[in-house]
């Protein structure tokens, strides 16, 4: 590894444990060898963990966390009105990908830092009959965290048939997620952020009733890579510890999922919810400290794998970029149409916060704080 590598503390990728890396370098080996067969079972067994399920389906193929957007086509037919809460450019982008299979999409947005109310909510869904529901958990454009459990409680008390579907990408590994319990349907998710893995891995978590929607469906699935009539069978026979075959598995990478599953799973799902929330709200104290604002308007609505920031007076995103990367720390800029110059976003997530001896959190804390002051900010 080159000495001039910066810390990786953008919403993703995040940092990768050296184990993990290190799961990457085995040999060329065939997606049906008798080794590798296990490998990809137990990590589809422990994805489900992950989410607090013992019931759903886990599908893990080649692609990145938007590839999971794409496989609602197996959920969508043509004309399917879809509800989106909006709290960000992700949310208003799975909309746009809905809509190229056909949706009716409805959006219902916020002013950006916030959420749709719990009452504006059950007013939409009360006032027409979705097939789905989506929410972005954490829409890393502005670092707001929905409330996942209310509303699959609201949806779900006026249309149990409704599907809600949660894009996890970024919240899946950090944020609480309780799969079964709370009555969700999707979730969404990719490699890259809270599963400590390398990009290249799509991984979507269906419910017992997506599932039977897909299999009741009265039109064929318009897509091929993405058809669950292909996948279902693949995911079922490697938990089975059968080999199968669709399309070739990246191998490597699901080695390496495996081994960050086996760290997360050892480590406690319920302890690193809490340390993720521990350290991020200890972060977001820094930013106060420091004068700052981030984007999200409260503290509860505050995700804890990530916080946007933003830039003060004096400070422009030109300066504040290079002069954290100088002192060897990589942050990453703004996406939200019309704003994204005027703030910053920053990830804490992964082994930068399970693994205190590493120094991560600090090394940023320090990074920010001196970059700013180098800048002319003062507090």
């Amino acid at each position: 590894m080159s000495a001039d590598r910066k810390l990786c503390m953008i919403p993703g990728p995040i940092e990768f444990h050296e184990d993990v890396l290190a799961s990457m370098a085995t040999p060329a080996t065939s997606h049906v060898d008798p080794l590798f067969v296990p490998i990809f079972g137990e990590s589809i067994e422990m994805v489900r963990q992950v989410v607090l399920s013992e019931k759903a389906q886990p599908f893990i193929t080649s692609g990145s966390g938007t590839l999971g957007w794409d496989m609602m086509v197996n959920l969508l037919e043509a004309g399917d009105e879809v509800l989106v809460i909006s709290t960000g450019y992700f949310g208003d982008h799975f909309a746009e990908c809905l809509e190229v299979y056909g949706a009716k999409i409805t959006i219902l947005s916020a002013p950006i830092g916030a959420h749709p109310s719990n009452e504006e909510i059950k007013a939409a869904v009360s006032a027409k009959k979705y097939k789905m529901v989506t929410v972005t958990h954490v829409d890393t454009s502005t670092g707001v965290l929905s409330d996942i459990k209310s509303v699959a409680e609201i949806v779900k008390s006026v249309s149990p048939e409704t599907l809600v579907v949660v894009d996890g990408v970024c919240s899946v590994g950090s944020e609480e997620i309780r799969f079964d319990q709370w009555n969700l349907d999707i979730v969404i998710s990719g490699s890259q952020k809270g599963l400590g893995v390398p990009p290249g891995l799509s991984i979507v978590i269906a419910s017992p009733q997506a599932i039977e929607v897909f299999k009741s469906r009265k039109t064929p699935v318009p897509s091929y890579y993405s058809n669950w009539g292909k996948w279902l069978p693949i995911m079922n026979a490697y938990e089975a510890r059968k080999p199968a075959y669709f399309a070739t598995p990246a191998v490597q990478l699901i080695y390496a999922l495996h081994t960050s599953l086996k760290q997360i799973i050892a480590g406690g799902v319920e302890a690193r919810f809490a340390k993720h929330h521990q350290v991020a709200s200890d972060f977001r104290k820094t930013v106060k400290d420091l004068g700052l604002k981030q984007v999200a308007q409260s503290e509860k609505d505050s995700a804890n794998g990530m916080t946007a920031i933003w830039l003060p007076e004096g400070v422009t995103l030109s300066q504040l970029v290079p002069a954290l990367a100088g002192k060897g720390v990589q942050i990453a800029g703004g996406i939200f149409k019309g704003r994204a110059t005027e703030y910053f976003r920053i990830g804490h997530m992964g082994i930068s916060v399970m693994d205190d001896q590493r120094q991560h959190i600090q090394k940023l804390k320090d990074a920010l704080t001196n970059s700013l002051t180098e800048l002319g900010y003062k507090a």
